[in-house]
């Protein structure tokens, strides 16, 4: 049995460790959306996010007592927007087309999403100020980070979550229904249905009752 396992393991580690071949031909923006690691110093990376600075700086432009003007905005500029949303200036991400929010949203003041993967934010859905929400990571290796490697994955927000001020949610978290995260927080793991968290990192500090009607 323990052959096996230190077998299993040896051929797991040299299926981490040695690129596939289909991988080698897969462009940046292919490995980044596949959850490989990617650089975003590529051109194709570079001109999405001058894309995104370019949208972020008209919609930072755009009178903040014009409501329509706003939504409008979002609509062409993220990926999905529903009915009633807000986000307050001064607001930036990465792509904006990776950022999908239901219906009664408000983001407010100094939002950032760095949106490189998908961020899936449901109904009734409140952020704090300054508050960051980023899908990206670099290595631990100083090697890595000086080739401009990233990886990214999604993070997705339920329904009627409250998310204070000054919070820090990282790739790949998802954070449940009827969810409320307090002021400072970084939230590093999921986050369960029907909680209060806090803390850094953020840690379950007591269940709450959910009285919406089904």
């Amino acid at each position: 049995m323990t052959e096996l396992t230190n077998e299993a393991s040896a051929e797991s580690k040299s299926a981490c460790t040695m690129p596939c071949k289909e991988e080698e031909h897969l462009s940046e923006l292919e490995k980044c959306n596949a959850g490989l690691e990617y650089s975003y110093a590529n051109p194709e990376m570079i001109a999405r996010k001058t894309r995104a600075i370019v949208q972020c700086e008209a919609f930072n432009a755009i009178d903040g007592t014009d409501y329509e003007a706003q939504y409008r905005h979002l609509q062409q500029m993220l990926g999905a927007v529903g009915e009633r949303v807000w986000i307050a200036k001064t607001f930036n991400c990465d792509c904006g087309k990776n950022i999908f929010i239901g219906n009664d949203f408000t983001g407010n003041h100094n939002l950032t999403i760095l949106d490189i993967r998908e961020v899936y934010i449901g109904n009734h859905v409140m952020i704090g100020p300054n508050t960051l929400i980023t899908t990206v990571g670099h290595p631990l290796s100083p090697m890595g980070r000086r080739q401009y490697h990233a990886s990214a994955q999604p993070v997705r927000i339920g329904n009627d979550v409250w998310i204070g001020g000054n919070v820090t949610i990282l790739p790949g978290v998802t954070i449940g229904n009827n969810v409320v995260v307090a002021a400072g927080a970084v939230v590093t793991k999921d986050i369960p249905d029907n909680t209060l968290v806090g803390g850094v990192p953020a840690k379950q500090i007591k269940e709450i009752e959910n009285d919406v009607p089904f």
